[in-house]
């Protein structure tokens, strides 16, 4: 259990800080992070950075999917990381 803690709280480091560094990067007109790479930080564990940056940064708050998928994800594992705990 240890170490999905860990991968956790990494997880949701680099989710954080690949939406605020899209965010910079859309204000200087460089390469972007395609959308799809941003979901899928969240989908794999790192929802809650995931909508940290999002409020943090105010980035990607327009965008239905990001309003709808990430928020889903969040809840979704903190079900099923409850689950887990009442399990063990």
């Amino acid at each position: 259990m240890n170490i999905l803690y860990i991968y956790l709280a990494v997880i949701n480091v680099v989710a954080f800080a690949a939406y605020g560094i899209d965010k910079w990067k859309a204000k200087n007109a460089k390469w972007r992070t395609p959308e799809a790479t941003l979901i899928m930080f969240a989908a794999i564990g790192g929802a809650l950075g995931a909508y940290a940056g999002m409020k943090c940064f105010r980035h990607k708050t327009q965008h239905k999917k990001f309003t709808i998928l990430v928020p889903l994800f969040l809840i979704v594992w903190i079900v099923g990381l409850g689950w887990m705990m009442m399990q063990s």
